[in-house]
């Protein structure tokens, strides 16, 4: 079965949000050098790259120990065998650092949000669901009668997709590096809750069911390279 080109309206909500993205990356940089500290740096995740999601960060210094930090990230990509994992996600957090900013160890309270398209794939955070509820669109259809969270990849097959939205928050400890003047290492990780409202669609865009889904868990890990002005 051959792969036919990406929907208009998919395209079209990427390209939404990747521009929303880059509105509030940009309006940081205009603000950040207003704040009481001077200091800013972009930053890119490596991890985010390794699984195919091109992402960009900004932080700026608030006070003497204090940072804002904002990231987002897409995925636009089809893969074989009809696969994709279409989404994009935002996340502001603030920081505190225990000695100066822009090194050593902070902490972090976050907020996170985003869209979601997949198809044929797997979701390796099943084991942090710790509540699915199921509500059946079409009867007699064999998704409807899937207990609990089942694997995309048996589910969303051919000509089924399912789409949905998240939103939730955590905290986030982490550490950074100077490597020289204007080069930072950093190493984070993120925990904490997420709501999600997925739809699983049919042929021709009819509804099979809904789900709806409370994640605690990891909410993000970065490996970031920083370039700090």
């Amino acid at each position: 079965m051959e792969r036919g080109p990406i929907p208009d309206h998919i395209l079209k909500n990427i390209m939404k949000r990747q521009t929303l993205i880059a509105f509030l990356f940009a309006l940081a940089a205009v603000f950040a050098p207003r704040t009481a500290a001077q200091n800013a740096g972009i930053k890119t995740n490596l991890l985010g790259w390794a699984v195919t999601n091109p992402n960009l960060g900004l932080e700026f210094g608030t006070g003497h120990r204090a940072t804002i930090n904002l990231s987002g990230a897409v995925n636009p990509w089809n893969f074989s065998d009809n696969k994709h994992f279409h989404s994009w996600i935002a996340m502001p957090e603030f920081r505190y650092w225990f000695c100066e900013k822009f090194t050593g160890w902070f902490l972090g309270v976050h907020a996170l949000g985003g869209q979601y398209n997949a198809k044929n794939v797997n979701f390796p955070l099943k084991p942090f669901i710790i509540a699915s509820t199921i509500i059946p669109v079409a009867e007699g259809d064999p998704a409807s009668s899937v207990k609990g969270w089942p694997d995309l990849a048996g589910v969303v097959n051919h000509d089924r997709h399912a789409e949905g939205w998240f939103a939730g928050g955590g905290i986030t400890a982490g550490y950074q590096w100077m490597l020289s003047k204007h080069w930072n290492l950093e190493t984070s990780l993120g925990i904490g809750y997420a709501y999600s409202k997925l739809t699983l669609y049919g042929r021709c865009a009819r509804t099979i069911d809904e789900r709806k889904l409370h994640y605690v868990g990891p909410t993000h890990a970065n490996v970031s390279f920083m370039y700090v002005f």
